[in-house]
């Protein structure tokens, strides 16, 4: 009982903390202290302590060499990079799927992730259900990095998508409704449709290209947010921890 607890406000430490970093609330460069928080919070300071070390692992913390731990902050070099590091992994899970093939039933389940994502399309160009979106384009890519049968594979491309904006629902628009971003997830759901059927048909090359390409689409709306109006970066959550 007392370990399920403990884990519990571990837990509850964890998102608590993960969304104010992620909302600015928190901002970069923050030093953060144990008892304030565990106060704030009102738990120990024991599953605040695991709490920020998770939150280390996940790139949003770092331990500071007196102790104690700051809060990331990332220039849009690092976005870039991010992004591009997501789409190299994504694209080398993609490659080695189709080089080594994938068992029915789990081509399946990606044909029918696919299908369901299409249902999320209204009549009208724009007309998404955003949310629904998000969640489904979640799940085909954690397929997707499943498919190649490697835990490596599969755990460092999660790494790479574990920062925010690298993630690959960053640049949804939700509700920041940048006309921009609605526009291009036309794109990005043909290129899911083409990296299945390249998967299907024994294409590594070809798979590895419409993965790798695919992320790029996340680093063009980071490059329309810079060219068109960089205060829009201010819309999107995951861009909080960004210095411009």
């Amino acid at each position: 009982m007392v370990e399920v607890e403990a884990r519990t406000h571990a837990m509850r430490a964890l998102i608590a903390l993960r969304r104010r970093i992620l909302s600015g609330e928190i901002a970069g460069g923050t030093r953060l202290y144990e008892v304030p928080l565990a106060e704030d919070l009102q738990i120990s300071r024991t599953p605040v302590r695991e709490a920020m070390s998770r939150l280390v692992e996940e790139g949003l913390l770092e331990r500071a060499r007196s102790g104690g731990f700051v809060v990331r902050s990332f220039g849009i070099a690092d976005v870039i990079d991010a992004i591009e590091l997501r789409g190299v992994m994504e694209g080398a899970a993609a490659r080695l799927a189709a080089e080594r093939g994938v068992a029915a039933e789990d081509l399946a389940h990606m044909k029918d992730i696919v299908a369901r994502l299409d249902e999320c399309f209204g009549e009208k160009p724009g007309d998404v259900e955003f949310e629904r979106y998000s969640e489904l384009n979640a799940r085909f890519h954690e397929q997707l990095a499943r498919l190649c049968r490697s835990k490596i594979v599969e755990m460092e491309v999660l790494r790479a998508s574990r920062l925010p904006f690298a993630s690959p629902s960053a640049f949804l628009p939700d509700k920041a409704k940048i006309a921009a971003f609605r526009l291009s997830l036309n794109m990005a759901q043909e290129q899911h449709r083409a990296i299945v059927a390249a998967i299907a048909s024994r294409e590594g090359a070809r798979a590895e290209a419409l993965a790798r390409e695919h992320a790029r689409i996340a680093r063009a709306n980071m490059q329309y947010l810079l060219d068109a109006d960089r205060s829009l970066m201010a819309r999107v959550p995951s861009l909080a921890l960004v210095v411009d």
